[in-house]
């Protein structure tokens, strides 16, 4: 690589890591979360928990990182000695309509690419009892993924080509207006539209878990909007909770396995957590990440695509290139906004203890859920530090334990009488 080229790309992906840094800085939590206690994981859990939790989360981890890596190889394959695809696609052509059709394409070969990994994972899930689900309904959801996923991968190369004919110097700029745009109608509109196509949402009906949601509502000063139930035990045994949709479809949604499995005490410290996103506007928040990172990471793929594949800019052709050059820049991305990510979700576990005030039952949730999902109970640091999108079990035991003993010693200080 020549030094008149390096300056075309190199500068432009480190501006995009620049903007992902400045991103965190800037939304990442201004009251600081509970310092953890440090607590040793063998004090928590057996020898056998942590190894079976280290060797099932790894190797998944493993799998994932094989998937990814294979995705890379194809694309560069691809890029290296494209098919003749585009030129036998007719009336299509190499224009926007081609580009439909290629990026269309390269989603479902994608796919298809990453099964035999996807199957082995799903064999590894299922060993481990994480899988209720059988082959054929997999089959189906995958179906509907890809069914989804194709056409909007076919949209998104079309208009990228389009943009590119049209301003073939600045089209990065239209591009990363229309990627914010789709992600606000997706974020308003997935609750209502997408997710129902893959499970069935059930309004938490009245009784003590809906109220114990406008308690904690109430408490938090918050309008939680809806609250679902979710038919995750058709697919896992593992159990979670999360927060979606904007406006008029945010919701608070909780997996029926943590509904059935848990004591009162323990899901209402998840609801507790989950309402601290919505306290917090965590959603607006990752979208407001999203427009500060993504002008600028739109900007770094159009450089290096165009060093990857300088010919080909306004074409479909262009989209193999395009699309390496895209998961080449998110990656590192990815890798500063995790720390976000875990910043946001220590905040929330700070608040969850506020409000229910009640960390033997944090303890106890911690220790069960990491058990049922089969999750890395001591992991090494370098994946908790880049990886994670949570803090580890240990660290958030550790600030459960931090905050007893804190209201402990707050106490005393309350009983102890005032010297003369």
């Amino acid at each position: 690589m020549s030094d008149t080229q390096r300056p075309r790309w190199l500068p432009a992906l480190l501006a995009s890591l620049a903007a992902a840094e400045a991103g965190v800085r800037l939304l990442a939590p201004r009251t600081r979360a509970i310092e953890p206690a440090r607590i040793e994981a063998r004090s928590y859990f057996t020898s056998e928990e942590i190894g079976r939790g280290a060797c099932f989360a790894r190797g998944q981890l493993a799998l994932r990182l094989a998937s990814t890596a294979l995705e890379l190889a194809g694309l560069v394959a691809v890029v290296r000695s494209p098919p003749s695809v585009p030129r036998r696609l007719g009336r299509l052509g190499d224009g926007p309509a081609g580009a439909v059709a290629v990026g269309a394409g390269l989603s479902v070969a994608s796919s298809l690419a990453a099964l035999p990994i996807a199957v082995l994972s799903r064999r590894r899930a299922l060993a481990v009892g994480l899988v209720t689900q059988s082959w054929r309904g997999w089959a189906i959801d995958l179906s509907k993924e890809t069914a989804i996923g194709a056409p909007l991968a076919g949209a998104a190369g079309g208009l990228v080509v389009a943009l590119a004919r049209r301003y073939p110097r600045g089209w990065w700029a239209p591009a990363a207006v229309g990627s914010l745009a789709t992600a606000t109608l997706f974020a308003v509109l997935g609750p209502v539209v997408l997710d129902p196509i893959f499970n069935t949402f059930t309004p938490l009906p009245p009784g003590e878990t809906r109220a114990d949601v406008l308690e904690l509502a109430a408490a938090a000063g918050v309008q939680v909007g809806e609250v679902y139930s979710v038919d995750a035990s058709r697919r896992t045994t593992a159990a979670n909770a999360y927060v979606t949709g904007l406006g008029p479809t945010k919701r608070v949604v909780l997996f029926d396995t943590l509904l059935d499995r848990y004591s009162r005490d323990e899901i209402r410290l998840v609801v507790a957590h989950e309402l601290a996103h919505v306290l917090h506007r965590d959603v607006p928040r990752g979208l407001a990440y999203a427009a500060i990172v993504v002008p600028a990471g739109a900007f770094a793929v159009q450089r290096l695509a165009g060093r990857v594949a300088p010919a080909r800019g306004g074409s479909a052709r262009a989209l193999p290139a395009l699309a390496l050059a895209a998961t080449l820049v998110a990656a590192p991305v990815g890798l500063i906004a995790s720390r976000l990510s875990r910043a946001i979700e220590r905040r929330a576990d700070t608040l969850s203890l506020e409000l229910t005030d009640a960390p033997e039952a944090f303890i106890s949730f911690e220790r069960r859920i990491a058990l049922q999902n089969v999750a890395d109970l001591d992991p090494p640091r370098l994946v908790s530090s880049l990886l994670a999108t949570h803090p580890p079990t240990a660290e958030r035991i550790g600030a459960a334990v931090a905050f007893q003993a804190r209201d402990v010693s707050s106490l005393r200080t309350r009983r102890t009488p005032a010297s003369s």
